[in-house]
């Protein structure tokens, strides 16, 4: 991407190749800021062209951070960097987890466009209710002039110790929120959409990119984790969970709008407000009435209106899964970073579901929610041959039979999990590669592999007496253990258990 220089710029977004919005900004203006702008449709469209500009990169690149910070100091994909004209972005220390993540990024924008915010104080919900929130707090002074990065640092500060992974699983009629659900189509999932799952884990929607006659589309959104690494994932049924519960209301979301109220207050926008408003995402429960199934077909029509061939199909979910093994690497490989900084030290395990949900170096190190996820995203590559007979009309088959599509896909699908490979960091530093045929056939390993204190070798489903579990120096006490082989029900059948 081509560094902009100081100056005054124009965005101009469109969509379906009609006019939809154009927003003015200056690079390096010390001149203060005009006074107090609201939300609207310019805005937003300004917000996502800033999220699709701050995570692009070639599709075939892996696009990974330590932190948010290298993100924003990067002035070549932060097009607001020293926007104030004040050197501000040089202090600034930003390391956002799943939930805050969202929150932090559209926090940053305002306070470097001139906007308000709003969070709430929420609960976590229980088995049979949704995370509830309070009244807004809503935060107006970056809408009174320039404002030094000690402000934004002061506000990022409260909202990051209120918020958590209830304030986005909130039910989809609630309107006491700080997001609210939107319809499934491409006029409304801008970049800049916020998903959560049902269990609590959040991304951002960051392009689409579309299909040709040579590639398939694909949708791409960013994701931080406990160790707050971020990094770019493809949408597929492995990477956004989906499902009907009680405790959430999962799917696609957007921020409730901030708009005037005085000339020195603001409020949010009601449900009814934003249904028919012109100047907003309509407000939609369409996700509320949609099983998993007809959820994912939805998506997959949306990233690939022209259907695909299934080989297509599985390089697709292939690739996708493997995105996933390698991020989980990088989170395995950071676990071992940290015993190596605290040799004979032992994370302390939190007992039942808090396992997924927790502080301190097991939410940091601990990989529960990325291996359920793994176990599902394995099944989800396995079952894709059964899918073709069940779903035809999802695939380009030709007017051949199904079965002997399934047929062809099955040979295919083993071929390829060999051809594949990854690589992770052993205890003493050396590498060991597995391919991905390995990998997925150590699915009932994942079940009791998320634990920091094993050793790499153990996480990646060695066997003893093996060469790969030879270098292995570190075991989880017996008690931990056990309470493992307690949980490991939730793994097996991939069904996360609510806090």
């Amino acid at each position: 991407m081509k560094r902009l220089n100081e100056g005054t710029y124009r965005v101009v977004t469109s969509r379906d190749n009609q006019f939809t919005a154009c927003h003015k900004f200056t690079i390096g203006n010390e001149n203060t800021q005009k006074n107090a702008n609201s939300w609207g449709l310019a805005t937003e469209a300004f917000y996502s062209a800033w999220i699709e500009a701050l995570f692009d990169a070639p599709l075939e690149e892996n696009l990974s951070f330590p932190s948010l910070k290298p993100v924003l100091s990067n002035n070549q994909r932060n097009f607001l960097h020293n926007h104030l004209g004040l050197n501000e972005d040089n202090s600034l220390a930003l390391t956002p987890d799943c939930a805050d993540l969202p929150y932090t990024l559209r926090a940053y924008f305002a306070w470097k466009v001139g906007l308000p915010i709003a969070f709430r104080t929420c609960g976590r919900g229980a088995a049979n209710t949704p995370p509830h929130c309070g009244a807004a707090n809503i935060k107006t002074e970056f809408t009174h002039g320039i404002s030094s990065p000690a402000s934004f640092r002061l506000v990022n500060e409260q909202l990051v110790n209120t918020v958590h992974s209830g304030s986005l699983r909130t039910g989809l009629e609630d309107e006491s929120t700080d997001l609210y659900p939107i319809a499934l189509s491409r006029q409304s999932l801008w970049p800049g959409t916020v998903y959560t799952d049902p269990y609590g884990h959040v991304l951002i929607l960051v392009k689409w990119v579309p299909q040709t006659t040579t590639q398939p589309g694909i949708l791409l959104a960013v994701d931080a984790q406990p160790d707050n690494s971020i990094t770019r994932k493809r949408f597929w049924e492995g990477t956004f969970l989906f499902a009907n519960l009680a405790s959430a209301g999962p799917g696609f979301k957007s921020f409730r709008p901030l708009v005037r109220r005085t000339s020195n207050e603001f409020r949010t926008l009601s449900n009814d407000e934003l249904v028919d408003n012109p100047g907003f995402t309509p407000f939609s429960l369409e996700q509320n009435q949609l099983s998993p199934d007809d959820f994912y077909t939805k998506l997959d029509k949306l990233i690939n209106p022209k259907g695909l061939e299934v080989k297509q199909v599985y390089e697709a979910t292939l690739n996708a899964l493997v995105e996933q093994i390698e991020t989980r690497v990088t989170s395995v490989d950071n676990s071992e970073a940290y015993f190596r900084k605290h040799p004979g030290s032992i994370i302390t395990m939190p007992d039942g579901a808090a396992i997924f949900q927790t502080i301190g170096p097991w939410e940091d190190y601990s990989t529960p929610s990325r291996d359920m996820r793994l176990i599902i995203a394995i099944n989800v590559l396995k079952g894709l041959p059964e899918k073709i007979t069940r779903h035809p009309d999802l695939f380009l088959i030709n007017n051949r039979d199904p079965a002997d599509a399934q047929a062809e896909i099955e040979q295919h699908h083993a071929r390829r999990i060999q051809e594949l490979s990854i690589h992770y960091t052993r205890t003493d530093g050396s590498l060991w590669e597995l391919s991905v045929a390995e990998v997925l056939a150590r699915k009932p390993a994942y079940e009791m592999t998320y634990n920091p204190n094993d050793c790499s070798e153990i996480r990646w489903g060695a066997k003893p007496g093996t060469e790969e579990y030879s270098t292995c120096r570190r075991h989880a006490p017996a008690a931990q253990h056990t309470k493992m082989e307690h949980y490991r029900l939730w793994f097996r059948e991939a069904r996360r258990p609510t806090l």
